[in-house]
This record gives C-alpha cells, sequence and structure tokens, in this order.
C-alpha cells in the first residue's frame, strides 16, 4: 500500500506523527509539499518567511534521500493535487499534522471530507503542540483569556506529554514514476537580492534546529532569566523560527531540556515561554477573528492616527530617532528577527506614542520575521495594543529611552545596529537628542540637534494616547 505523506509547516522526519502513522504498514511512502499559498489568505507568507522555506524544503529533501526516500513538490490547488497524486500511485490513505490558523483549518475540514468521499483513509495529528487548543478549559468550560491560569493548567500537564519519537533510520521508497517540481521553480527565493543577512544569520533545517537547542542547552539556559532581556546579549534560544517550521517540535525541547537536566528552576523561565506559544494557539483557534479584529470589542472605535504614512515609514525602516527602536528595525530588516524585549519596545512606540493601528505592526513582522506564526504574531500585537487577552493595559506606555537604559546599559545593541550613533557617551545612546554641541560633534553626528531629533515627542505622544484611551473607556464622544 502506499501512504501520501502532506507536509505544511512539519518540516522533519523526528518527533512527526504523520510520518509514522502514513509509515505504519505502508510499501510505499510518498512525502509531498503543495505550495498553495493563496489557501491561507489574507496571512499568505511573507517574503522572509518564503526564503526560509526555501532553504527548510531543500535540507528536508536531502534528509529523506539519506533514507531512501525523497519530497515530491507540487503547486496549486491542494486538494486537487492530493486527488491528482493518489490517482497516480493508487494510494489508500493521507496523512497530515494540524494547522490552527483558521483559513487552513476551514481548508483542511473540506480536504479531509472530499478525499474521505473518495474512499481515501485521512488523518490528521498533531506535531505542533504540547496540547491541542480545545483540550484545556476553565471550569466554567471556557477557553482561557487569562494566561498564569492557563499556564499553571498546564504545567500540571507537562509530566504526561507524549516522548518524542526519533526519526526512522530508513524510509520506504517513494512510488515509481510521480513526477515533481523542481524547487527553483517555487520562486521562493528574492528575484531582487535582499537577504544577505538572513543567510549570514541562519541555517533552516531539521539538523540546524537540533543544534541551535543544543548550543542553548549548553549555557544560555542556565541564564535565561535574566539574560533574555538583554538584547546585545546570546540570552535566547532563537528557536522561534525552527519550532513555526516544524524543524523542531515542543516536546522535542521539552524532552531535551529533561535529557540534559536542565527542568529545574532555572529551566522554568524558558519552558513558561513555551506556555506562552501554546496560549497563543489557543487564543487562535477560539478567536479566529482576532488577527484582524481586537479581542476586546471597545477597541474597534479606537481612534487610531490616519494618513501618518511617514510615521509608519519612518518605524519601519527604522528611522523614529528613538535608538533603541531604531536598533530594533534594522535588526528586523536585516536578519528577520528582533529581540523579544525590543519587539515590545517598538509595538508600544507604534501603536501608543505613534497612535497607528496595531494591524499595521502585524502586517510588518508578518513580512519581514522569519518565525512570522500568526497565532503569535496576533498575541503578541494584541497584547502591545492593550486589546489581546490578557493584555498589557493600554495605558502601561514603554518609555523607550528608559527600556535601552535598562536593558541595554552600555548602549552595544544600539551601536551595532545604529552605527551612526556609535560614537556617543553610553548616558546619550538611548537619548541622543540631549547631547549638547560638543558631544554631537565628537561623535561625528553633522547636523547638531536637528540630525537626532525624534520624529514624534515622547511625553506630549503619550499624554495624547491617553487622551484617546479615555475616549473608549468612557464612551465619551469625539
Amino acid at each position: 500500500m502506499t501512504s501520501i505523506l502532506w507536509l505544511r509547516r512539519d518540516l522533519r522526519l523526528a518527533d512527526n506523527p504523520a510520518l509514522a502513522a502514513a509509515m505504519d504498514g505502508a510499501g510505499r511512502l510518498l512525502p509531498v509539499y503543495i505550495h498553495a499559498p493563496e489557501e491561507e489568505a489574507p496571512w499568505q507568507p511573507g517574503g522572509a518567511s518564503l526564503w526560509w522555506l526555501h532553504h527548510s524544503l531543500k535540507a528536508l529533501d536531502q534528509s529523506l534521500r539519506a533514507r531512501g526516500s525523497g519530497l515530491v513538490i507540487a503547486r496549486g490547488d491542494s486538494l486537487e493535487a492530493l486527488r491528482r497524486l493518489a490517482q497516480e500511485t493508487g494510494a489508500g490513505e493521507v496523512h497530515w499534522n494540524r494547522l490552527y490558523d483558521p483559513a487552513v483549518i476551514a481548508r483542511d475540514t473540506a480536504i479531509k471530507q472530499a478525499l474521505r468521499a473518495d474512499g481515501l483513509r485521512c488523518e490528521s495529528h498533531n506535531a505542533t503542540l504540547l496540547v491541542e487548543p480545545w483540550e484545556l478549559k476553565t471550569k466554567a468550560g471556557d477557553p482561557y483569556k487569562v494566561f498564569t491560569p492557563y499556564w499553571r493548567r498546564l504545567r500540571g500537564e507537562l509530566d504526561g506529554i507524549n516522548a518524542p519519537v526519533p526519526a526512522p533510520e530508513q524510509l520506504p521508497p517513494l512510488p515509481d514514476g510521480v513526477a515533481s517540481l523542481p524547487l527553483d521553480d517555487l520562486d521562493l527565493l528574492p528575484r531582487i537580492p535582499w537577504d544577505s543577512g538572513l543567510r549570514a544569520t541562519w541555517q533552516p533545517g531539521e539538523t540546524s534546529a537540533v543544534a541551535r537547542l543544543d548550543t542553548f542547552l549548553s549555557g544560555p539556559i542556565d541564564t535565561y532569566a535574566d539574560a533574555r532581556d538583554l538584547p546585545a546579549e546570546p540570552g535566547t534560544s532563537r528557536l522561534s523560527p525552527h519550532l513555526h517550521w516544524g524543524e523542531i517540535g515542543p516536546r522535542q525541547v521539552l524532552a531535551a531540556i529533561r535529557a540534559a537536566g536542565r527542568d529545574g528552576e532555572r529551566a522554568e523561565p524558558y519552558v513558561r515561554e513555551l506556555g506562552w506559544r501554546e496560549f497563543s494557539h489557543q487564543l487562535l483557534y477560539h478567536f479566529p477573528h482576532t488577527p484582524t479584529e481586537p479581542l476586546d470589542p471597545k477597541f474597534a472605535d479606537f481612534p487610531w492616527r490616519d494618513g501618518a504614512a511617514d510615521l509608519l515609514e519612518a518605524w519601519q525602516r527604522g528611522r523614529t530617532g528613538i535608538p533603541i527602536v531604531d536598533a530594533g528595525m534594522r535588526e528586523l530588516w536585516h536578519t528577520g528577527w528582533m529581540h523579544n524585549r525590543v519587539r515590545m519596545v517598538v509595538a508600544s512606540l507604534l501603536t501608543k506614542n505613534l497612535r497607528l493601528h496595531w494591524l499595521e505592526g502585524a502586517r510588518w513582522f508578518w513580512d519581514t520575521l522569519v518565525d512570522a506564526d500568526l497565532a503569535n504574531n496576533t498575541q503578541g500585537w494584541q497584547w502591545s495594543a492593550g486589546s489581546g487577552a490578557d493584555a498589557a493595559p493600554y495605558f502601561r506606555i514603554f518609555n523607550p529611552v528608559r527600556q535601552g537604559e535598562r536593558f541595554d546599559p552600555t548602549g552595544a545593541y544600539v551601536r551595532r545596529w545604529c552605527p551612526e550613533l556609535a560614537g556617543l557617551p553610553d548616558k546619550r545612546i538611548h537619548q541622543p537628542w540631549e547631547a549638547d554641541a560638543a558631544e554631537l560633534r565628537g561623535a561625528g553626528i553633522d547636523g547638531g540637534r536637528d540630525a537626532v531629533t525624534p520624529v514624534i515627542d515622547l511625553k506630549s505622544s503619550r499624554e495624547e494616547a491617553l487622551a484617546a484611551y479615555d475616549r473608549i473607556k468612557t464612551g465619551s464622544p469625539d
């Protein structure tokens, strides 16, 4: 019998339940990736995601070939492609791992019904999460909207999580005569090369994901609780893109932490971050409107600033004049990633000081992040804007100067990404507009104070943001 393994964002061989199920009793195995980004609208993969996908598919094909198989690549309507492959190979079953984006859930449900109607055995599996989004509920039977009780409940479930399954040493061969598109035909890489920073920073693929985890467990996890907030330090795991593309799964991460003897108090803050990932997926599943609409309905009437394309572009390009923000946005543009502490700072500035709609930020992150994940992106932006579950209160407005001074005290992060400010003394690096003429000249900054004036006044914009919030909080007229 031939089994079809439909691969999507589960690009690994270890701990892949759909692969294990497809291999069970199969004489032939057909691993297939079907490129159909329009089926994920309105959140089709952005440029950085497509770059990662190209290299991840290439790495997966190499792993499959090393085990006697290979990756078949198709493009177009997913149901039509699966039907065609089933007819060509005489396949009797199709297996895949579940995804939780609203558009994908709708598509997969329809495909499962259609294939079963065709007489195929069709099963989906969980490779993405520690628990399914529908498994944990409050005592009232509702989905959780606050992280702390959710985490308390999830924490109690972790000992019962199934151990990850190793990658198979050998795979059933491909069916004879199955045609595959060349990977380059998918046009995933940029036609105008802008990806040198991505290539210098990342190596997609399952092998690299495991190596990155090993590096993290060799030491950084012990200081994660403190170092995770320091953007100039290598204090985080940087596993987020590998987790998003399923090159490694959360069960593997949890098991590796335990196997390394790092599952005590020092590891708790990092394991808790895995809990935030689960929480975000739970929210997306139960509140599928939240990628475009606020969870808190009163924010539907929030007076976001209109007609401020210049401010949005300054934020996107890292030209706001606020060093920690500009450093973060430039890191994002160059590497496809941004430190999480800085993500919160830049999001606060956009949604509060600039008072631009959080969707503007969500869309920019979606296109530029290699770890662009709909659940995490939605939760992060709604949290920052004050409109989501367990959100930071809108009146909690990060002061980017204080954030920089606290978490980048020597200015190392700012100096790396904003080299034009590198000559400023530490006491001025996060607020160069306070430097005197001599300090500016000494730093080689031409143009005087005008050259370092931010696009927005932090104090007055904070007051305007709070006034805007009062208008929806009290229901007063415009």
